[in-house]
This record gives C-alpha cells, sequence and structure tokens, in this order.
C-alpha cells in the first residue's frame, strides 16, 4: 500500500474516532445540562474527515438531526471532500495531465 494512502487512511478512521466521541459527548452534555460542545468545533471536526462517521452518529443518536446547518451541511462537506479525493486520484494516475 502506498504510505500517503495509509496515512490518509489512518486520519480518517482518527477523525471519524473523535467525531463519534465528541458528539455523543455534546448529546450527553444537552441532556445533562452541561457545557456544550460548539457548533464550529463539531463542523470542524467533520471538516477534518469526520463528516461521515459523524453524520450516521448524529442520526443514530438523534442529536442536531433538526438543525439544517448540520443537517445539509456535513452532507455538503462529504460531497467536497470526495470531489478533492476524485481529483486527487485523477492527477495521480495523470487522467488530467
Amino acid at each position: 500500500m502506498d504510505p500517503i494512502l495509509f496515512i490518509i487512511i489512518c486520519w480518517i478512521i482518527l477523525m471519524s474516532f473523535i467525531s463519534i466521541i465528541v458528539t455523543i459527548w455534546d448529546k450527553y452534555s444537552a441532556l445533562s445540562h452541561r457545557r456544550r460542545i460548539r457548533e464550529r468545533t463539531l463542523l470542524i471536526l467533520a471538516a477534518l474527515g469526520g463528516s461521515v462517521a459523524m453524520y450516521i452518529t448524529m442520526q443514530l443518536i438523534r442529536h442536531k438531526t433538526t438543525k439544517l446547518k448540520f443537517m445539509l451541511g456535513i452532507p455538503l462537506i462529504f460531497i467536497a471532500q470526495l470531489g478533492v479525493a476524485v481529483l486527487v486520484i485523477l492527477v495521480k494516475n495523470n487522467v488530467l495531465g
């Protein structure tokens, strides 16, 4: 396996794990009236690679599912990440020159 690909996969796994924990923590904090995680922080974690894991977690625990910022924003972040990944693959394989 390409070392760069391995690093990217490890990064996505790490960010997904962190995103799951932070999302669950925020839900717990909301239920127990404790200090919450900033929405900006959640979106940054999604943008750093945890978008799919965060979206699935939010659906499973019913957290932030009524907020348009998250229900539209996280899928859009994922689509952008997918676009970048496709572009990188095309460039790496000399499809785009």
